[in-house]
């Protein structure tokens, strides 16, 4: 194999490894649960109390 095509696997394996471990990451973060938003009142008030 030439010095360009053992690059060139070896660039496209390590993409691969890159987006299977994006996926697996993704995944563990998106099953800790569904994401809840800031009480938006608290953060007005903390905000207004600051002023």
């Amino acid at each position: 194999m030439d010095r360009s095509k053992i690059v060139a696997v070896a660039t496209g394996i390590i993409s691969i490894g890159l987006a299977i471990a994006y996926l697996l990451i993704v995944q563990i973060i998106d099953s800790r649960g569904e994401m809840l938003p800031a009480p938006i009142t608290e953060t007005l008030f903390q905000g207004l109390l600051k002023i």
